[in-house]
């Protein structure tokens, strides 16, 4: 039978108090063993015993109370919240809210238990995104990883054919040779295409400046190499001159995906979690590089049309390159990016967002490019045609660092630089290029309309080419605009990119 809680009353127990303890204490002690002792009455049945019914017997000597707390549970006490990969826990004690040596803590979970189904995405998410996510990585990661996920999918399914090509010439070449021979072949293969992991290095900076135009470019060349190998088919007898020729092209695009990676990553990266940021970005790639191996393998079996094939898969593989590309955000500022703000200051005042300037970037111009209309640092010869023109302009960059004018037989404008430049004066002197580019090309569409309207002028007649003196009206109104716009367009743009940072790191 369960404990009885007993209750005295207030003169109750002072009476007993007052009438000496040992006797009170001996009339307690009979009671309780007379109530122990009696059987059950029959007419009531025995209720069952929980935990939460058990209350231990009190009985307070001494002054009354006011109230007895005999039938109250006890109250844990709450230690402290946890929260780990999204799921919290409190710890709470239950020594009556009273912590003492010896004391057991428990965890008590704070939310109802994970779904298998939630299980197995928590699972799946802890291999593709980053731990945070997406607090931790940039607004521009999941449509950047979306299309290269894509284009790793495209990328493993062309494997496929192409490795199933290279295998079938070298099974016709295996008719005419040993085996030895076509060991031979293939290593010759694969050590040509180290050799095109060292052509590429040349680079240097252009990896971290103008990484999307590489990159874009390597993904072009990992497409020719493809086609090259897919070519083997149709020329078995020519397998290792062409298999060596598209190995070193796809280590080259290799080389430019490996070395363009790291600053792509660090972008996204909020903190110093770009390691996690690498490492799942990887897994990713793999994954979809995986599937579209898998689909294809078992689309393969039904001997499709590799020419079809091939076709739809470069496709996909180059679109899903081209928006992989267009959709990376970088915080800084290259040439691509510099023309694009300096153009849109000139003719709206404004200067775009980081966001906006990557997505305007002409990403289809290569770096070593030479078709550019602003040439920065060249040599003397080729910004000048004759000593009067050098003579007519120093006097306007006295004060500066720099010198800017036109070749008008090399249509280009040329910046040099002086020993005493400085960073600020290569950007500005970048931004003085480019303001005079803009009253250049303003001023020859002016003269290509008066030459239509004159058309009447003898078709004989020698044109006359003009020189760099002939644009020192220009070049003066160029300096005005430069000495009264410079350091707004300087300040808009860093605050441009102080909120692309600041939206990074938050």
């Amino acid at each position: 039978m369960a404990p009885i809680a007993l209750k005295k009353s207030a003169s109750s127990a002072q009476g007993l108090t007052r009438g000496g303890a040992p006797d009170a204490r001996g009339l307690v002690r009979d009671a309780v063993r007379a109530t122990l002792a009696s059987p059950p009455l029959g007419s009531q049945p025995p209720l069952p015993q929980r935990q939460a019914d058990w209350v231990q017997a009190e009985i307070r000597f001494g002054p009354p109370v006011g109230r007895l707390a005999l039938d109250a549970t006890p109250v844990p006490r709450v230690l402290c919240c946890e929260e780990i990969d999204g799921r919290r826990w409190s710890y709470v004690v239950d020594d009556g809210g009273h912590p003492r040596r010896g004391s057991a803590v428990r965890a008590v979970p704070m939310q109802c238990p994970m779904a298998p189904l939630e299980e197995l995405m928590s699972f799946v998410r802890s291999y593709v995104v980053p731990e945070g996510f997406p607090d931790s990585v940039a607004p521009s990661y999941v449509p950047y990883m979306t299309w290269r996920a894509l284009k790793y999918f495209f990328g493993g399914a062309m494997g496929v054919f192409t490795t199933r090509t290279l295998l079938s010439s070298v099974g016709v070449s295996k008719n005419r040779a040993t085996s030895g021979a076509v060991a031979i072949n293939w290593i010759l293969k694969d050590g040509a295409g180290r050799v095109g992991k060292m052509l590429f290095a040349r680079q240097g900076k252009k990896f971290d400046y103008d990484l999307k135009q590489l990159r874009f470019a390597g993904d072009l060349l990992m497409e020719l190499g493809a086609g090259v190998e897919l070519a083997t088919a149709a020329v078995p007898h020519l397998f290792l001159p062409l298999a060596c020729a598209a190995n070193v092209v796809k280590n080259v695009a290799a080389v430019t995906s490996t070395s363009t990676r790291t600053p792509i990553y660090k972008a996204y990266a909020k903190g110093e979690n770009i390691g996690d940021v690498t490492a799942k970005g990887e897994s990713v790639g793999n994954m979809a590089d995986l599937l579209g191996t898998g689909l294809c393998i078992l689309i393969s079996k039904r001997n499709p049309s590799l020419v079809a094939s091939f076709a739809f898969l470069s496709c996909g593989y180059v679109f899903s390159a081209y928006q992989e590309v267009k959709s990376i955000v970088l915080n800084t500022l290259n040439r691509a990016r510099f023309t694009v703000a300096v153009d849109s200051f000139i003719k709206t005042g404004h200067v775009p967002s980081l966001k906006e300037g990557n997505s305007k970037e002409n990403i289809f111009r290569p770096p070593w490019s030479k078709h550019t209309s602003v040439v920065l640092g060249p040599r003397f010869c080729d910004a000048f045609q004759e000593p009067t023109s050098f003579i007519a302009i120093e006097r306007l960059f006295e004060k500066e660092r720099y010198m800017v004018t036109y070749n008008p037989s090399k249509d280009k404008i040329y910046a040099l630089l002086k020993d005493q430049a400085k960073s600020d004066d290569i950007l500005k002197a970048a931004f003085h290029a480019h303001v005079l580019l803009y009253f250049i090309q303003l001023s020859n569409t002016n003269q290509a309309l008066k030459k239509l309207r004159n058309s009447n002028q003898s078709k004989y007649e020698e044109p006359i080419l003009p020189t760099n003196a002939d644009f020192l009206a220009h070049m003066v109104e160029s300096c005005k605009i430069v000495s009264s716009s410079y350091a707004i367009f300087k300040r808009k743009a860093a605050e441009q990119v102080m909120h692309g940072r600041l939206a990074t790191l938050w």
